[in-house]
């Protein structure tokens, strides 16, 4: 069938993997701010964010309302937020968010894959240090609004920074976005703002941004990492995660 088939079909392959972490992160995120803030939209921001970037990533309705009566079902597990931190090899510090209702299960499977590429899991505060954790949203544009007036407006809300962004989907079309990075206190002030100033949320999270220089590896350095980034991306338990390697020349 050619090339371009094998190419089209390599690349649908990786969009629907990407599809499946998104929707059991999305999922998991749904079920935990249900249970913290209830399922009621107007009074939860956080559940109001995770649906707008349920929409944009096209999750099934379903996938949502599974989400949702997980939270209330008391015989489903109860999701925690847990952060792993450690050291992969070559001196690369990673961060990693999960969210498990199975905390043994959770460390003994990030520990194996740390161990697997040369890497060890450390304790609590052994690399969070390098790391703000901050709260960024994604925002449609909107006629007429300039981003350096916007940021400036936007300081007295917590925002630390205000930028445009292309994005490309799975049909290779761009489309811009304006990203919003600020304190991770400042989340529901800077939310507030988006939905009173009439801008359409594609989504609204968290990040841990490197505060410290990004380390540069070879090609064969940067292979072994990768592997140790993909074993942790694709466990079902994870939802992020975070290094201090730079990124890699285009």
């Amino acid at each position: 069938m050619g090339r371009a088939f094998e190419f089209r079909k390599e690349r649908k392959m990786k969009r629907w993997g990407h599809m499946a972490r998104v929707f059991t992160k999305i999922g998991k995120e749904i079920t935990i701010a249900v249970k913290q803030g209830g399922p009621d939209v107007t009074g939860n921001p956080r559940l109001r964010a995770l649906m707008a970037e349920a929409r944009a990533e096209s999750m099934p309705k379903e996938n949502i309302e599974r989400a949702i009566k997980k939270a209330t079902d008391k015989n489903a597990g109860d999701f925690k937020e847990l952060v792993y931190e450690g050291y992969g090899p070559f001196g690369i510090a990673y961060l990693v968010e999960a969210a498990t209702d199975n905390n043994t299960r959770t460390v003994a499977n990030v520990r194996s894959y740390f161990n697997k590429c040369g890497g060890t899991l450390g304790t609590s505060g052994s690399v969070s240090f390098m790391f703000d954790h901050k709260c960024v949203f994604r925002v449609n544009p909107k006629d007429g609004v300039d981003i350096e007036e916007l940021e400036l407006e936007l300081i007295d809300y917590g925002v630390d920074e205000v930028f445009e962004q292309i994005e490309v989907d799975e049909n290779d079309e761009e489309k811009k976005q304006i990203v919003i990075y600020g304190g991770y206190e400042s989340y529901g002030t800077i939310q507030k703002y988006i939905e009173d100033n009439g801008f359409e949320l594609i989504s609204g999270g968290f990040e841990r941004i490197p505060n410290i220089d990004l380390k540069e590896v070879s090609a064969e350095q940067r292979a072994t990492l990768d592997k140790l980034t993909n074993l942790l991306e694709d466990d079902e338990d994870v939802t992020n995660v975070y290094t201090t390697l730079a990124p890699a020349e285009e």
